[in-house]
């Protein structure tokens, strides 16, 4: 009998990367580790439908999050949602990814505020039909846990993922950015540059 294939395993990690910052990068490293990713898929938005402000023109933003990822282990950065016309959907990401690998087992990697908010989401009962939630937990020096709970009814579809306590914020850097600040400790210096080249964020 041949030996089974193992069953491929695929990480999403989406997000504005306006722009990407270190925080970012050691989360994608966390989630290949811990979850024993084969790929993880870094998904810049297209139609952000959930925020309020307006985000960087999607080439920037892509190209960004290029330099910031590309050069991570096991990490794509992917354009299809910035490529898609309308509101990002992550359901539709989803199921474009199951269509095209049918047998493989698919992670969400979300931060705890955007967990708080799943039940908001578009179609969020079929998301956890084709994902697992993994959602990014930090402890604080105290140790203690994340006030988040999963729906009850779901609790199996959702895991922790442990990520290094970086208090590192897009709306920092570009606060920091429109001031004149460094932003030398934040940004990898190929995403500091192309922030500088491009005149981003020097208006908020």
């Amino acid at each position: 009998m041949p030996a089974p294939v193992p069953v491929r395993r695929i990480g999403i990690f989406g997000g504005a990367f306006d722009p990407p910052h270190v925080a970012h990068a050691a989360l994608a490293q966390a989630a290949v580790q811990s979850l024993r990713l084969d790929e993880l898929r870094v998904i810049p938005t297209g139609q952000a439908w959930h925020k309020t402000r307006a985000l960087s023109p999607a080439q920037h933003r892509f190209a960004m999050a290029q330099l910031a990822f590309s050069t991570l282990p096991h990490v794509v950065v992917d354009s299809r949602e910035i490529e898609r016309s309308g509101p990002s959907y992550t359901v539709d990401t989803l199921r474009e990814f199951r269509v095209h690998w049918p047998k493989a087992e698919f992670f969400l990697i979300i931060g705890e505020d955007q967990a708080h908010a799943l039940t908001d989401w578009h179609a969020w009962q079929e998301i956890l039909q084709l994902a697992i939630i993994c959602v990014a937990s930090r402890e604080d020096l105290a140790g203690a846990k994340s006030k988040f709970h999963a729906p009850p009814a779901y609790e199996s579809r959702f895991q922790w993922l442990q990520v290094p306590d970086m208090p590192v914020s897009a709306t920092d850097i570009r606060n920091r950015v429109a001031t004149h600040q460094s932003i030398a400790s934040l940004v990898f210096e190929p995403v500091a540059r192309y922030i500088d080249d491009h005149h981003l964020y020097q208006t908020i």
